[in-house]
C-alpha cells in the first residue's frame, strides 16, 4: 500500500475552524484555509452553525486539492461537544454551544446524579463544560428528539459526514465529560445510570480508517473516491501525540487556543484538585493524563481587543522594574483561579507595549500554576499561537523554572491529528528553545505575582 503523504485536517477550534493540508515527510503545513467559528443564536439554544462550517470544509478540500494532492482526511476538533444524531444521520437537535449556562438551571439534579471525581477525573464545571450536563439537560427539555438520537462526540460528527460511518473516541469522551472512566477504559457508572450506553456510537481508536469519502463528496469536492478518513481526535491531545510518540519523558505540553491546556508526561505524581480546574484527559493511546486548564486565549483576546501589540526591551525592563501585575482572572467559572476577578496592580500610566508585556506575563503565570497543579517536570513544549509570543515562552520558562520549547508548527493540532495516518514515528519537539533567565528581575516578578495573588 502506497504510504499516505499530504493529510487535510479538519481542525474546528471554539473561535476559528480551519482546514490545514500536512506534508508528513517535512511534518509541516504546506496550506491552510481558516474562517471565524462564532455560535449561532437562533433556534432552542445556542449552537454551532455546523452547515455553515460544513461548507467552509468542503470548499477548503476542493481548493487545497486543486493545487495539491490530498491522500487522506484527518479531524480534530474542540471538546465538550456531543452531537444528537437521528437514523439518518441528520441532527436530531442542535449543536449545543459549551458557553451557553442552560444546565446550569439544572445543577442540583445533576449534581445528584453525577460521578465523583476519583471515577472520572472530571471537575464539576459550568454552563455546558461537562458533556454529561448537556446530555442530561438536552434529554429533560427534548425528550423526544434525545431517545431517537444516537450520541457522538465532536470530531466524529464530521467523520459520520464524510463517510457515512458512526463512531465514538477516547480523548473526546475523556475530555472532563463526566462520561468515561479513564481507569476501567471504560464508559462511567452515570451514561449506564441515565441509561445511554445504548444510544453511544462504537468507541474506536482515534488512528482508525472510519472508510473511504463518500462517492458524492468525491463528486463535489474533486478527491479520489477511495481517499481514506481516520476517526479523528481531541484537539489537545492532537497536540500531545506526535510527544507521546516521540519525546522521552518527563515533559508537558502546553495546548494553545482558546483554550490553553497543560498536560503532563512523566511528572510527578499529584493529587489533583477539581476545584481549580484539573482534569485526566485520556490521550490518543488510551492513557490517562493530568491536567489543567484556564481559558487563555479567550482572555488575550479580550484583553488585548483593539490595542497594539508592539513591545519593546524597554517596555519589559518597566514592568518587570514597576511591578506591572495582572491578577487573575479575566474569564471566571474556570482556570486555576476560578472564583478570582482579574485586577491591575502597579499600571499608572502604563504604555500599550507595557500593558501587551504584562498580559503575556500573566498568561505565563497563569501557565506556570496549571503546570505545578498536574506534577510537570522536564522541558515545556509550547503548542499554538502562544508560541510565538516571546514574552509568554520566556516568562514561562522563569516562573517554571524549566526549558520552554515555543513548537514551529503553525497549528500544533494540525500535525498530531494528522500523524493518525502516518505508520511512522513522529519528529521529537522542535522548536526554539528557551532556557530560564539568568537576570534576577524575572525571578522577582514570579516571586511578587506569586504572593500578590496568594493574598487575595
Amino acid at each position: 500500500m502506497t504510504a499516505l503523504r499530504h493529510i487535510a485536517v479538519i481542525d474546528i477550534g471554539k473561535t476559528n475552524a480551519k482546514v490545514a493540508l500536512v506534508d508528513l515527510a517535512t511534518s509541516s503545513e504546506v496550506a491552510l484555509r481558516r474562517v471565524a467559528n462564532a455560535a449561532s443564536a437562533d433556534g432552542p439554544y445556542p449552537h454551532h452553525d455546523v452547515e455553515a462550517l460544513w461548507a467552509f470544509i468542503l470548499d477548503s478540500l476542493a481548493a487545497i486539492h486543486r493545487e495539491q494532492h490530498i491522500d487522506a482526511i484527518s479531524i480534530t476538533t474542540h471538546g465538550a461537544t456531543a452531537v444528537l444524531v437521528d437514523a439518518k444521520g441528520s441532527l436530531a437537535l442542535p449543536v449545543f454551544d459549551y458557553e451557553f449556562a442552560g444546565p446550569d438551571t439544572l445543577a442540583q439534579d445533576y449534581d445528584a446524579i453525577r460521578p465523583p471525581f476519583a471515577e472520572t477525573g472530571t471537575p464539576r464545571l459550568p454552563a455546558g463544560l461537562n458533556i454529561g450536563a448537556q446530555l442530561f439537560w438536552q434529554q429533560k427539555l427534548f425528550p423526544a428528539e434525545f431517545a431517537r438520537a444516537a450520541i457522538l462526540m465532536y470530531p466524529q460528527y464530521w467523520a459520520l459526514r464524510l463517510t457515512g460511518v458512526a463512531a465514538n473516541e477516547v480523548t473526546s469522551l475523556g475530555c472532563h465529560t463526566d462520561l468515561w472512566n479513564p481507569w476501567q477504559a471504560d464508559f462511567s457508572s452515570l451514561v449506564d445510570k441515565m441509561d445511554w450506553r445504548r444510544q453511544m456510537a462504537p468507541v474506536r481508536p482515534a488512528r482508525d480508517r472510519l472508510g473511504p469519502i463518500l462517492p458524492a463528496l468525491a463528486r463535489q469536492t474533486g478527491l479520489d473516491p477511495q481517499t481514506p478518513v481516520f476517526c479523528g481526535l481531541h484537539d489537545s491531545n492532537a497536540s500531545l501525540l506526535p510527544h507521546l510518540i516521540a519525546d522521552l519523558p518527563p515533559f508537558s505540553v502546553v495546548s494553545t487556543g482558546t483554550w490553553v491546556v497543560s498536560m503532563a508526561v512523566g511528572g510527578a505524581k499529584v493529587v489533583l484538585d477539581a476545584a481549580r480546574d484539573t482534569l485526566v484527559n485520556v490521550n490518543a493511546l488510551g492513557d490517562p493524563v493530568p491536567s489543567a486548564r484556564f481559558m487563555g486565549g479567550r482572555e488575550f483576546s479580550l484583553l488585548t481587543d483593539g490595542k497594539p501589540q508592539d513591545w519593546s526591551d524597554a517596555d519589559v525592563a518597566a514592568v518587570l522594574a514597576r511591578k506591572t501585575l495582572l491578577l487573575p482572572s479575566t474569564q471566571q467559572g474556570s482556570g486555576p483561579y476560578p472564583r478570582h476577578a482579574a485586577q491591575w496592580l502597579g499600571a499608572e500610566d502604563m504604555t500599550s507595549g507595557q500593558r501587551f508585556v504584562a498580559i503575556s506575563f500573566y498568561l505565563a503565570l497563569t501557565t506556570a500554576t496549571c503546570l505545578d497543579l498536574v506534577g510537570a517536570a522536564g522541558p515545556t513544549i509550547v503548542e499554538g499561537p502562544f508560541a510565538r509570543n516571546r514574552l509568554f515562552t520566556r516568562m514561562l520558562a522563569a516562573a517554571t523554572a524549566r526549558a520552554v520549547i515555543a513548537s514551529e508548527a503553525a497549528t500544533g493540532t494540525s500535525i498530531g491529528a494528522a500523524l493518525l495516518a502516518s505508520d511512522h514515528g513522529a519528529v521529537g519537539s522542535k522548536g526554539e528553545r528557551t532556557q530560564p533567565p539568568e537576570d534576577a528581575a524575572w525571578v522577582d516578578y514570579v516571586r511578587s505575582w506569586r504572593a500578590a495573588v496568594e493574598e487575595r
